[in-house]
């Protein structure tokens, strides 16, 4: 069952899945579609999940559902991820690439190797206040708390800092 995430409630469990690139906005359109049109059939053990989308700054995938109504199972998580991958390979794009970081840059959204990440941070591009995304939330409260924060508050400082 398809519903609004502002409709969900803040124990609801997240995905986030990460463009490597910037997506235009035909292509939000089309994923949008294509998103609720999974989410109304996306189903855990035959019983409907409860779930909702968002697309972010053009680059992000947040899947969420209400666990309380019906929780995911493994079969459900993979059908997802299924769903994911194969948007990566009609939009020619990654969303499954965990070794990329996502930070604001004045008000665009870059994302870049952690080598890379490393590096500018180390030349002063990016400081300890720049803010990151923390694709690692579980839920909805997490998401609006967590999600986009300073780099000193989030676990990126790990790879700045070794």
């Amino acid at each position: 069952m398809y519903s609004a995430t502002e409709k969900l409630p803040d124990h609801s469990r997240v995905w986030i899945y990460q463009s490597n690139r910037e997506l235009t906005g035909a292509e939000i359109e089309s994923i949008g579609k294509e998103t609720q049109n999974f989410l109304e059939t996306w189903t855990a053990h035959d019983n409907a999940l409860m779930a909702g989308f968002e697309i972010r700054y053009n680059r992000f995938i947040i899947l969420m559902i209400d666990e309380k109504v019906a929780g995911a199972s493994g079969c459900s998580i993979d059908k997802s991820v299924h769903f994911i991958q194969s948007l990566e390979k009609k939009y020619q794009t990654s969303f499954m690439d965990r070794m990329k970081f996502a930070f604001k840059q004045s008000d665009r959204v870059e994302v870049v190797s952690g080598k890379v990440f490393g590096e500018l941070f180390s030349n002063g591009a990016i400081d300890n206040n720049s803010i990151v995304f923390n694709n690692l939330v579980s839920t909805k409260a997490e998401l609006k708390a967590a999600w986009e924060v300073p780099l000193k508050n989030s676990w990126h400082k790990d790879i700045v800092n070794t």
